[in-house]
């Protein structure tokens, strides 16, 4: 993987990322080409239609990344990578046609974007078909020993075996005598000399995935393969490198406190943050004030009550406030206490499930935004019931308060909305993994790809 401001990018995806680019510029400039042959036009040299070109292929990667284009699932599948690839270039020609409105003269003529959009679906559909059989194949993964034989490496051998992990498992050791859960594991007693297995396999990177570490870490094989360049690392900062999440099952506070993250170097990105926050909260608001009017009536007419609610949440640094949507449930609907919202609740009315489905009901929040309560991106705001029961059964809990709640967030882009203790500790690995390696980068990563949640409805409850 490739580590991009803190952030890291399989080889894979950056090599197919770059292929798009190329292949979109190549769309924008054919487009061109037919476009002046069929006027009758002089086509002239490309180096002056550099700028247009550029914006062209910018904007387009741009949508492909929030739709989810390099996501998982569509490096997995060709249907769904085209119905993507649909979704995301019809949407960078829009974009493009606003800024053709906007900045005339400084992108492609709209009847050109005409055919560089059908030329860029071919093309970028071809080059997946093309590299089907290379992308996530040996060809492109590391290449990892590991050491350790127990439940650990059985967890490195599962994830490993996911479509589109970035390394291939190449053997095994077993560093005790203890029963191996991983059957084809080598005993290291069966190994003259460690470091020369490495070499002559190819090893890239070893992970150490002892289950006790205390009085059995194999240091002096570790030192001298660290020496000959292969890449040494241990198990915790493998999975959270390789799944985008803290994994609480085996993290440990020393971990925490002696692994990179949690940059005291912010104060600039999270001034710009918040220049960023109100720029954006003030536009949102009076953009979408219509939209919310329109709801907040339609609220008020499917069911008694009214339009509003307000909640009490938890926010930065565990200090309480209160958060403002649009009411999608019923009045009556916590009359037997706080509770968990659950996949076809019955307390969600007729107008609150659509809502809910396309966020409708989380537009007002940008007025916390706007009073600093809040960010757009960071962990999801709990409530106080919630998060006193959930510091009691997870660890490291309290830490996710340590940065301001948003309106999305790295967990809700990437797992589904949590209703249990157990979903709660799957979206604090992610919260964890944020609050670690938070950058304005990342920040952007998040909102592309809140997008995407949106268009498909994924996680709505």
């Amino acid at each position: 993987m490739v580590r991009l401001f803190k952030h890291y990018i399989p080889h894979a995806v950056l090599l197919l990322g770059l292929f798009d680019f190329v292949l979109l510029m190549l769309a924008g400039e054919v487009g061109w080409v037919l476009r002046a042959h069929q006027i009758g036009m002089d086509v002239g040299p490309v180096t002056e239609r550099w700028t247009p070109l550029v914006i062209f292929a910018g904007l387009n990667q741009v949508a492909m990344i929030a739709v989810g284009v390099y996501g998982s699932d569509a490096l997995r599948s060709m249907r769904y990578a085209m119905a993507r690839l649909l979704v995301a270039i019809s949407l960078g020609i829009i974009a493009l046609s606003v800024v053709y409105f906007l900045l005339p003269g400084r992108t492609l003529w709209r009847s050109n974007l005409f055919y560089a959009m059908f030329l860029s679906l071919g093309m970028l559909f071809a080059i997946r078909l093309l590299l089907s059989g290379i992308i996530g194949t040996a060809a492109f993964r590391r290449r990892v020993l590991v050491l350790g034989a127990g439940l650990r490496a059985d967890r490195l051998r599962k994830l490993g075996e996911r479509p589109e992990a970035g390394f291939a498992i190449v053997g095994y050791i077993g560093m005790s005598d203890s029963v191996h859960v991983v059957e084809e594991a080598i005993n290291r007693s069966a190994l003259h000399n460690l470091t020369r297995f490495v070499e002559n396999l190819g090893v890239s990177e070893v992970v150490l995935a002892l289950e006790e570490r205390r009085n059995a870490l194999p240091l002096k094989d570790l030192l001298r393969i660290k020496t000959t360049g292969v890449h040494v690392n241990d198990f915790s900062t493998f999975m959270e490198r390789e799944t985008g999440r803290v994994d609480l099952d085996t993290v440990n506070p020393s971990w925490l406190i002696f692994s990179d993250g949690f940059s005291s170097g912010r104060m600039l990105s999270s001034a710009a943050k918040r220049v960023f926050d109100i720029a954006v909260s003030s536009l949102l608001l009076a953009a979408t004030l219509p939209v919310i009017v329109l709801f907040a009536i339609l609220v008020k007419l499917d069911s008694r009550g009214p339009a509003f609610f307000r909640q009490t949440r938890v926010g930065l640094f565990g200090q309480n406030f209160d958060v403002i949507k649009l009411r999608s449930m019923r009045t009556d609907a916590e009359a037997a206490g706080a509770q968990w919202a659950s996949k076809n609740d019955p307390r969600v009315t007729r107008v609150g499930r659509f809502i809910r489905k396309v966020r409708i009901d989380e537009l007002p929040q940008a007025w916390s935004v706007l009073k600093g309560q809040m960010s757009f991106v960071g962990p999801r705001p709990e409530r106080p019931e919630f998060v006193a029961e959930l510091e009691e059964h997870l660890p490291f809990y309290a830490e996710r308060h340590m940065v301001k709640p948003g309106i999305t967030g790295w967990a809700q882009i990437n797992y589904p909305y949590g209703a249990s203790i157990e979903d709660s500790r799957h979206k604090l690995e992610y919260d964890l993994y944020y609050a670690k390696n938070y950058t304005p980068f990342l920040d952007l990563l998040i909102l592309l790809q809140t997008l995407r949640v949106v268009l498909w409805h994924e996680g709505a409850r």
